[in-house]
């Protein structure tokens, strides 16, 4: 094996590390917003009360579940970088459909306007703050540095 393919090899390998361990820190950011602004929802009066079986959603629970979904999004942005020529366009796509789609879910359980308008929001802070990090780190050297099959 050449000393170029090595060197190649080992670019890739630190640009992987990054992408991951700043999707890390972005989900622990986006954990902390979400849960922020659920506390803040919750002393707003907004209950998080979904009729299914009158469970109330946790600030736990939000944070969680937002942990949950942004490892998800780093998973599809490892995949990408990895298979995809143009990851940082093709995880904004895909990204924006998905966040698109997860806004629907809050309307059709049969939650308050109040607990759907909250829920909404806080999908678009969690989004904000993991969409345009992991776009940043998929941008970062070409996805031909990274593709190196040899």
């Amino acid at each position: 094996m050449s000393d170029t393919v090595l060197e190649t090899r080992n670019a890739a390998g630190r640009r992987l590390g990054r992408l991951v361990g700043t999707g890390l820190l972005a989900t622990v950011v986006a954990m902390a917003a979400t849960a922020t602004g659920a506390a803040l929802f919750r002393a707003a009066g907004v209950r998080f009360e979904v009729p299914d079986g009158g469970e109330t959603i946790p600030v736990s629970g939000v944070a969680f579940v937002t942990g949950v979904f942004s490892v998800v999004g780093i998973v599809l942005a490892v995949a990408l970088l990895c298979w995809s020529p143009r990851p940082a366009t093709a995880f904004v796509r895909t990204a924006v459909v998905l966040t698109a789609v997860s806004l629907a879910p809050p309307f059709v359980v049969g939650a308050t306007t109040g607990t759907s308008l909250a829920l909404v929001v806080l999908h678009l802070v969690a989004a904000t703050v993991m969409v345009p990090t992991l776009a940043r780190g998929l941008r970062a050297g070409s996805a031909s540095s990274y593709d190196s099959r040899a």
